[in-house]
């Protein structure tokens, strides 16, 4: 904890970010209070946590959070989204899927699905199956896909995986 409290003291945005989760889920000895994890995931939002910013969306949508949700929790998919935050975009495209706006919704999804994030290609596929989206939408997101998987693909992280990490 003392080496957390250096980096929150120092304003490392990931740090804050982490230091929110621990509050959030009470570990590492803390007492569980999501209102000051919410402070802290907003100062390392501020500070330039994307994944602080999909912790604030999360928090608002599940309604841990005061009476904004949902769309306070979609302005922050937005924010995180557009710094590239996968889970984030992927989000937008089922909240766009729940309001019946299909397009917008297939175009989230086909963004993270590029991004290699293999929930989005299937998100898209339950979608055709339900004549929600096209056979090309599909198509293109699972190529996306499979061309994101092919590059990030190397010797080390195979052998990594192999090793159980």
């Amino acid at each position: 904890m003392a080496m957390i409290r250096a980096r929150v003291a120092k304003k490392d945005p990931e740090a804050v970010n982490f230091l929110g989760e621990q509050y959030c889920h009470g570990k590492l000895g803390l007492q569980k209070d999501v209102q000051r994890a919410f402070e802290l995931w907003t100062e390392a939002a501020e500070l330039g946590s994307i994944e602080a910013l999909n912790n604030l969306s999360v928090a608002y949508e599940s309604g841990a959070v005061a009476q904004l949700g949902r769309v306070k929790a979609t302005e922050f998919y937005e924010k995180a989204a557009m710094q590239g935050h996968v889970l984030s975009r992927h989000n937008l495209g089922c909240i766009e899927g729940k309001k019946g706006n299909d397009d917008r919704a297939a175009r989230h999804l086909l963004i993270s699905a590029k991004m290699g994030y293999k929930e989005s290609v299937e998100t898209i596929k339950k979608m055709l199956m339900a004549g929600l989206a096209t056979k090309a939408q599909y198509t293109e997101a699972l190529k996306g896909y499979q061309d994101a998987v092919k590059e990030m693909k190397s010797h080390d992280r195979d052998k990594a995986k192999r090793l159980g990490y």
